[in-house]
Parts: structure tokens; sequence; C-alpha cells
């Protein structure tokens, strides 16, 4: 996405050519669907939670100041949304246990992980992200999916950039410990 692409359609919109936004909506609401959809794991729910951001973000759209991308600003308005809607249904997670984290040897996952073709490596994978909780997919689904920086992550989330960068670390480690423990019924 063309950053000044953005703000010739938003300069537009705010000119009083609302269909514009259309525009807009139709460059991130795949974006925006998958980051609501790994937080909230429901497809009806990221459908609201896309159309709520859209809605915000339209009305907040005169107060968009320009000093981050648009699209880091609209993620933003995404994740508080969606995160809202997971405080309000009070879901819970399984989430990995902590003591895995640290009784694991990464050559060791690695070695066990390459034994698996690329198609058992993919479904171990999305196992053991699906293990994750719902804000530590977020930031890995930013990084890697969206290639969001982590400064954009930092405006995203409210995250200082060192915490983002922490939390990226442990989640990384999460996973290794998540697919040492799915590896091992595999291989007794």
């Amino acid at each position: 996405m063309n950053r000044n692409d953005d703000i010739f359609v938003i300069s537009r919109v705010l000119e009083g050519q609302t269909g514009m936004y259309s525009v807009l909506v139709d460059r991130y609401k795949d974006m925006v669907y998958s980051m609501a959809l790994k937080i909230v794991r429901s497809r009806e729910e990221a459908e609201e939670v896309a159309q709520d951001t859209f809605l915000k973000a339209y009305h907040a759209l005169p107060r968009f100041k320009h000093e981050a991308r648009f699209s880091t600003w609209l993620f933003r308005i995404a994740y508080n949304t969606a995160i809202s809607r997971t405080r309000k249904k009070q879901i819970t997670t399984q989430a990995i246990d902590d003591r895995l984290v640290e009784n694991y040897s990464t050559d060791e996952i690695r070695e066990n992980v390459n034994q698996l073709d690329e198609d058992q490596q993919i479904e171990l994978m999305k196992n053991t992200l699906k293990s994750l909780a719902e804000d530590e997919q977020m930031l890995i689904s930013l990084f890697y999916n969206n290639k969001q920086s982590v400064e954009e992550i930092s405006q995203i989330t409210g995250l200082s950039e060192s915490n983002v960068k922490v939390k990226l670390h442990r989640i990384r480690k999460k996973l290794y410990a998540g697919m040492n423990s799915n590896l091992k019924p595999a291989h007794v």
C-alpha cells in the first residue's frame, strides 16, 4: 500500500467525496478481518469487528494526524475493537505452560521438526499457534503476516518497542516449546 495513495484518498473523503472511503475499505478489509479473527476466533465476530473498525475509522478520520501510516492507525482501531469485544465475552484460553518454555533445546526441536515433511511441519506450526493466547497470536500475525515493524506494532498495541521485542522473543520460545510438546507423542 502506498502511503501517498492513502493520503490522497483520505483528503478526498474529508473534502466530501465519501464514496472514496470504499477504496480504503477494499485495500485493508482482508488484513483487518484477519487481525480480528486472530483475536476473537469466530468468523462472525471478526466480520462484526471489521465493520465496527471501519465505521469507527470513518468517524475518526478528521482526527487522523498522519503521524503514522493509515494502516497502522487503522490496525490500532481494529486491535482495540477486537480486544474490547473479547473482554466483554471474557473468553478464556489455554495457554502453553510457561514451565515448558524453559525446558527445551532449540537444536533438538529443530532436528525433530526437520524429520517431518513440509506438510507435517506446517500442520505442527498451525496447531502450536492455536495454543497461544489471542494477544500473542496477534503480535506474531502483525509481525510476520502483516509485515508490521516493531515500531508500528508498538503504536497499534500501545506497548513500548522494547516490550514488543521481549514479547516476540518469548512467543517464539513458547512456539518452540509447544512444537516440542506436540512432537513428543509422534516420537514416543
